[in-house]
């Protein structure tokens, strides 16, 4: 294992999943074998989280921020390559970066925001699956919110075999989602004019402020950031600078098409509710479920149903992955999945068993998220742009420039969310 900074990094043990780089041949038949740990972060970029703040935007705002979802975008693609880059040339993930040399005052405080946050994003994890085998079968929240949780725990036991079973499951579910996104859009009639128009960036007053930074909470979110840079240092062992290269094309080919995925459906997400809920006044989930149903017929509606399911279910899973990997990180403290799991998942729980709408909890817990991306992304830009860290990846200077405007737009604007909420 090769080393780009003057400590070793802690001793990994080997399962059957690792993947080592053989070749660094560029040939997309080569690279297509180490493709995988961005399309299981763009579960992230498509949780029910998403469903919630972009129906809201969409409905009250109509195609206002689009533009919104398209910075989005762009930022994401910029943050997963980082995080994945910085996996691939310490062999740490970003929580294990910030053990390895930060003080431990520091490492204490962001491990429990990062909690805060996974508890934030269980929230709205286990609220969406709750919402859709509401909507499909009727179940009650709380019964719904528990399959939610056994059927994320079932998920992450593929994991046990190998990298592979996992991620062609999750990559199944998000094609899930994609096919009911890519129906409601062909059908909604959605207005291209005010789409392009829709890319000029502007607001609305305050609550519009409100509405944009869920929505960036809801698609840059901290514990991808986190569980990016995990992925890859766990599953890719370069062995030489030619395969240093060769890996960080294939995460390049990744990022780019995950996220862009990802982008596709955050977007015509927005675009249905535009198109066929503008004007009238929905904000919630089960109220987009029906609108969608009298607007563009009920097959729209049990799609829209459906895919929310499939997100609660991936996106859950995902999750809790994300929180093992910032335990370990953090603490190196590696506790039972079953116990990680009840960490975040009884919380989420709760607030349904106290009667919050679900999608007022959803929409909450991604501004949640908002303020937790800085202590993220600040790090990650830090570590990424040291040579002693990174080696012969770290960052070109316009890659941190970029990274450091990217950080300042988000905590910018999350500055402002503060000052509107108070």
């Amino acid at each position: 294992m090769f080393q780009t900074k003057p400590f070793a990094a802690p001793p990994r043990r080997r399962t059957p999943g690792d993947t080592d780089v053989i070749a660094p041949q560029s040939r997309p038949g080569r690279l297509w074998p180490l493709m995988g740990p961005a399309f299981v972060t763009a579960v992230a970029y498509v949780d029910p989280g998403n469903f919630a703040t972009n129906i809201t935007a969409g409905s009250t705002y109509g195609y206002l921020l689009v533009w919104v979802i398209v910075v989005s975008n762009v930022m994401a693609m910029l943050i997963q390559y980082l995080s994945a880059k910085a996996g691939v040339a310490t062999g740490m993930s970003l929580p294990a970066l910030c053990r390895a040399h930060l003080p431990r005052p520091v490492v204490r405080g962001l491990w429990a925001q990062a909690e805060l946050v996974a508890i934030a994003t269980d929230l709205a994890e286990v609220v969406g699956g709750a919402l859709a085998l509401k909507l499909l079968f009727d179940l009650p929240l709380l019964v719904g919110g528990t399959i939610t949780a056994v059927v994320a725990f079932a998920l992450l036991g593929l994991k046990r075999t190998t990298h592979r079973h996992f991620e062609f499951v999750i990559t199944g579910l998000l094609g899930v989602i994609l096919v009911g996104f890519v129906y409601d859009v062909a059908i909604s009639g959605v207005d291209q004019m005010a789409v392009l128009d829709g890319t000029l960036p502007r607001f609305a007053g305050a609550d519009s402020i409100l509405i944009a930074a869920g929505m960036l909470g809801a698609t840059v979110m901290p514990h991808a950031i986190y569980l990016h840079g995990g992925l890859t240092a766990e599953r890719y062992r370069p062995r030489s600078e030619d395969e240093r290269r060769s890996v960080m094309r294939s995460q390049r080919i990744d990022v780019v098409t995950a996220m862009t995925i990802a982008g596709f459906m955050n977007l015509s997400l927005l675009l249905v509710a535009a198109a066929a809920l503008s004007g009238q006044g929905i904000d919630t989930i089960e109220g987009a479920h029906a609108g969608l149903g009298d607007s563009l017929g009920q097959a729209s509606a049990l799609l829209f149903a459906i895919g929310l399911l499939a997100s609660g279910f991936a996106s859950s899973s995902v999750g809790t992955l994300s929180g093992q990997i910032v335990m370990e990180g953090f603490l190196r403290r590696r506790i039972p999945v079953t116990l990680r799991r009840l960490v975040t998942l009884l919380p989420a729980l709760a607030v349904i068993a106290l009667g919050v709408d679900p999608t007022t909890a959803l929409v909450g817990s991604q501004v949640v998220l908002s303020f937790g991306i800085p202590f993220a992304l600040v790090p990650l830009i830090w570590f990424t742009r040291r040579s002693d860290v990174m080696g012969s990846l770290v960052n070109r200077r316009v890659t941190t420039v970029a990274g450091a405007l990217v950080a300042a737009v988000i905590i910018a604007l999350n500055v402002v969310l503060l000052a509107q909420l108070v």
